[in-house]
């Protein structure tokens, strides 16, 4: 599967928060700080999970369309992803 280039620049920004909390953790930072920053890359981990898992339905409902083919099953797929997510 292609992944958007959206999706790599998340990652990539999260990528650089978690070497910053690694960063916070060697200079002794506070707790509530730590747990702050933290919270933000548990935040963008989940909205890019939404965002891979909405980009792969419409992605799959579209030739699902494309070929007469019912798109429940992707639908049915796609929700079970989100909610292991959680």
């Amino acid at each position: 599967m292609d992944y958007s280039k959206q999706i790599t620049n998340r990652l990539n920004r999260v990528d650089g928060q978690l070497h910053g909390v690694l960063r916070m953790l060697e200079d002794a930072r506070e707790c509530t700080d730590v747990v702050t920053q933290l919270s933000a890359i548990k935040g963008a981990l989940d909205r890019t999970i939404g965002l891979i898992v909405s980009e792969n339905l419409e992605r799959c409902v579209r030739t699902s369309i494309a070929e007469g083919h019912p798109s429940d099953e992707h639908v049915k797929q796609a929700v079970q992803l989100l909610m292991r997510s959680r």
